[in-house]
């Protein structure tokens, strides 16, 4: 199988259903390139057949169904390109070490 790298791809140009179906291709060719089943792919994520099927075919599942298909073609960490961390600006590094105490003193005891 031939696996072409589109750097082309636009996607905030393509609507929903074109991303839904491009990436329901991109599992599928994920899943035969690791040589697993659609029946594989459902035992081990626990989910039906039927839903490993409608996710490659490109329609519309939640994102709890999605999860676990991810997992077992070992994607999970693609995610983080997806949904990086907001980086903390100067600023907020600056305000950060200043709330972080440079010592720690003993409670005052009461004298009676």
């Amino acid at each position: 199988m031939y696996y072409q790298i589109r750097m082309d791809m636009d996607w905030n140009e393509m609507s929903d259903t074109a991303i839904i179906k491009e990436v329901g291709r991109r599992i599928k060719e994920y899943r035969l390139k690791k040589r697993f089943s659609q029946q594989n792919i459902a035992e081990r994520a626990g989910i039906s057949m039927f839903t490993v099927a409608q996710i490659e075919k490109g329609n519309p599942v939640s994102i709890a169904m999605l999860i676990p298909v991810l997992r077992v073609l070992r994607l999970l960490d693609n995610l983080e390109l997806l949904l990086p961390e907001i980086p903390l600006s100067p600023v907020e590094i600056l305000k950060l070490k200043g709330k972080t105490p440079k010592r720690i003193r003993p409670p005052k005891t009461i004298n009676n």
